[in-house]
């Protein structure tokens, strides 16, 4: 029977590299491929040896990284952040093979960089997940979203147990909260909602 053939994005995904690496690797003969009319394609006995030569204790890492808005990535809290994260990984002889962020309120599950890091876990193309306080990863129902990381053998740790700060996160998540809410009731168009929306809007300027 053939063997199965990989392209260059199949390998890429599989090895958690990019593509750009797949064939830089493939050039330096490092990677054995075979061309097929315009592709590079690699058989699957490189890609499970290629995968079985990572050192068995070695821990995959995978850092996430939230902040709620721009304002506060601007003024470097974001990247502080991440630099903590990459501190605490390293101290703990982790391999970091992604650094995920995200800006955006806990309350979205649609955030770009969750996805992507669901997306990893699935994979199972990691080890364990940083965070540094449970919040940056979701602001409700962690122990759910913990609960199944680790049913895919995943773990999740966390830095810092209590968080201290972040105060203007959490109007911000209230706000959002409260003009969701208005507009699902009484329509994003009308008038009532226009009015709440500033009220809430002005309230929270004023206590800033």
């Amino acid at each position: 029977m053939d063997e199965k053939l990989y392209r260059t994005r199949e390998v890429a995904e599989l090895l958690n590299i990019s593509v750009s690496g797949v064939k830089k690797w493939i050039r330096e003969g490092k990677i054995r491929a075979i061309r097929v009319g315009r592709f590079w394609m690699v058989p699957e006995s490189e890609v499970r040896r290629i995968l079985s030569s990572v050192k068995p204790n070695e821990v995959r890492a995978v850092i996430y990284a939230r902040v709620s808005s721009h304002k506060q990535k601007k003024d470097g809290n974001l990247d502080r952040q991440v630099e903590r994260l990459r501190s605490y990984c390293s101290a703990k002889g982790y391999r970091v093979i992604d650094v995920i962020t995200d800006v955006a309120s806990g309350l979205k599950e649609d955030r770009a960089g969750l996805q992507k890091l669901i997306s990893i876990i699935e994979k199972h193309q990691a080890d364990v997940v940083v965070v540094e306080f449970k919040d940056r990863l979701t602001r409700f129902g962690f122990e759910y979203l913990k609960r199944y990381f680790e049913s895919h053998g995943v773990k999740v740790e966390v830095i810092e147990e209590t968080e201290k700060g972040y105060m203007e996160e959490l109007i911000e998540d209230f706000v959002s909260i409260v003009i969701s809410f208005a507009g699902r009731i009484y329509g994003k168009r009308s008038q009532k909602f226009r009015k709440i929306k500033k009220v809430v809007e002005e309230v929270v300027s004023n206590d800033n």
